[in-house]
């Protein structure tokens, strides 16, 4: 699967720029006393637990900004689970070269991997194909790209990327329009090119939705129900709209929802707040 078909390397460029500016400063000073200037090294690409990797163009993408000349290759593909011990990748090249893109190329994998690892692991736990996981804006900043690209890579997919591309009514937009009603009211008349959810409370909110949201809503978004609220929910909805879960759900409560037919989506932050990054390490060979 081509992971990165749409993936903003332009934009990531600028981010990784950025961050190597951020580490690399005025220069690597350690190097530039005890490594000289023309001396070359290999370097194993070693995992020390278990996981799903993510990031391996990522990585790669590093070096080549850092030295066009480094030369990086892998024994696994993205997505691929991988095993403590197992050595999945060599980078050679100039040795201060590899020195400084280290620390990067090692953040964003190991960060990528934990988030893909993670997105794999709720898709087993929930159990039910019918239910796509996907991720929120509770991102890191400046790393959301990033991000978002592992849940892919995890098996997971995409909400909106940001505030632009997709209408989401949520409780605030709610109150600061002075109730449910009076926030479908305002979609008359409006024409609007993107797709609108709209976020509801409890059952009673979905009723009014369901009332005066067709036509102008395509999905719903259940914040925070109960199981039995969900059932109620999938009822009442008859397949209306797009259902989401929302509000809470990670590894330890996701498979409760594995039996739920009707619903399309559960969003979680905490594929992404709530990681740990995979153990992976740049070891020098030579």
């Amino acid at each position: 699967m081509n992971y990165y078909k749409n993936f903003n390397f332009t934009e990531a460029e600028k981010l990784i720029r950025l961050a190597l500016k951020e580490d690399i400063g005025k220069g690597d000073i350690t190097s530039e006393y005890f490594i000289p200037v023309n001396a070359d090294s290999k370097a194993d690409l070693l995992i020390k637990e278990n996981g799903i990797i993510a990031g391996l163009e990522i990585f790669k993408f590093v070096f080549k900004i850092v030295d066009k000349n480094v030369k990086v290759s892998f024994s696994k593909n993205e997505g691929m689970q991988v095993f403590a011990g197992d050595v999945i990748g060599k980078v050679k090249g100039n040795t201060r070269s590899l020195l400084k893109g280290e620390r990067l190329s090692l953040n964003l994998l190991q960060r990528m991997s934990g988030i893909a690892t993670q997105t794999f692991e709720l898709i087993k736990k929930l159990n039910n194909k019918s239910i796509k996981i996907i991720d929120t804006r509770k991102t890191t900043p400046n790393l959301r790209i990033f991000e978002k690209l592992a849940v892919r890579i995890g098996g997971g997919e995409n909400h909106r990327t940001g505030l632009y591309d997709m209408v989401l009514i949520k409780d605030n937009h709610i109150e600061a329009n002075r109730g449910i009603e009076k926030t479908l009211d305002a979609l008359l008349g409006k024409k609007i090119k993107e797709k609108v959810e709209i976020e509801v409370k409890d059952l009673n909110e979905l009723k009014i939705v369901i009332a005066k949201g067709k036509g102008k809503i395509d999905r719903v978004m259940l914040d925070n129900f109960k199981i039995t609220d969900v059932i109620k929910a999938v009822e009442l909805n008859k397949g209306l709209f797009e259902l989401e879960i929302s509000g809470g759900v990670n590894l330890k409560n996701i498979g409760k929802y594995s039996g739920v037919k009707g619903v399309d989506y559960i969003s979680t932050g905490s594929v992404t707040h709530s990681v740990k990054s995979m153990d992976i390490s740049l070891n020098f060979i030579t």
